[in-house]
């Protein structure tokens, strides 16, 4: 059983809802992103989401763009990503989910990057623009580096896509709560449930809801509907206030701790 699978059986165990926390490799800096992860561990977070930087990052909103715009500029790679990973791997208790668009893997080659991230002791990961009806090649590579794909849902997201989703995710599928880029909101969108139902209807996979989460209060709605919530574009907001010369790990702990009540 993947450490993705077994973080998930216990928050069903103890009636829990998983906070799935995300930042931006690099920003500001590679040693300060590994201080965070290890500080946001520390604080029980349930998975730990590592965004790989890409100069095009469609699917994200402003907040994520600008960190992904200063992780770029301070000399990021998938390549320095993976060796952070591989440096506090030891220290980190919670699974590690790389987040990341198609290009940089491909351009490291499909392969390596397998290779790299299990050796690196990557659980999972999520890469935005690959379908389910894209993602056999990839689900193999996945699957014998021992890694679990996981792919993103959203509410125009057609059933029968669902079920292939389902049948070649491993670890949790990733529901978008909302139509439209990355960003923190005042309120959870009400596509949230049907999403929610509609997935509970084709899978019994873990499921986690994000875009948008930033208060306690939507954690609790959240939690009445999947299994864990994603909270992304609120912590990276976080982190990018303390600039560099701040604590980003501090804040984005106590951000952390204040979010889940």
């Amino acid at each position: 059983m993947s450490r993705i699978s077994d973080r998930f059986d216990r928050l069903r165990r103890d009636r829990r809802t998983g906070l799935v926390t995300y930042i931006t490799a690099g920003d500001p800096s590679l040693a300060q992103s590994a201080a965070i992860l290890k500080t946001l561990d520390a604080t029980g977070v349930d998975v730990l989401e590592v965004g790989v930087p890409f100069s095009d990052p469609l699917a994200d909103g402003p907040v994520i763009q600008r960190a992904t715009e200063r992780a770029l500029a301070s000399g990021t790679t998938l390549d320095g990503v993976l060796q952070m990973v591989a440096d506090i791997r030891p220290d980190i208790a919670a699974p590690i989910v790389l987040f990341s668009y198609a290009n940089p893997i491909m351009r490291m080659g499909l392969a390596q990057f397998t290779a790299r991230a299990a050796e690196a002791g990557v659980d999972g990961v999520l890469t935005l623009d690959v379908p389910p009806e894209e993602g056999r090649e990839w689900h193999q590579a996945f699957t014998q580096a021992g890694i679990d794909m996981i792919f993103l849902l959203s509410p125009t997201t057609s059933t029968e896509r669902m079920r292939k989703a389902a049948h070649l995710g491993r670890g949790f599928l990733y529901g978008i709560s909302r139509l439209g880029v990355t960003g923190a909101r005042t309120d959870i969108s009400d596509a949230a449930a049907e999403l929610a139902r509609r997935v509970r209807e084709v899978t019994d996979l873990p499921l986690v809801l994000g875009f948008g989460v930033s208060t306690p209060e939507h954690m609790q709605a959240l939690g009445r509907m999947a299994d864990a919530a994603v909270v992304g574009s609120a912590l990276v907001q976080v982190i990018a206030e303390q600039g560099t010369d701040g604590d980003p790990a501090a804040a984005a702990a106590t951000y952390v701790r204040w979010l889940r009540g």
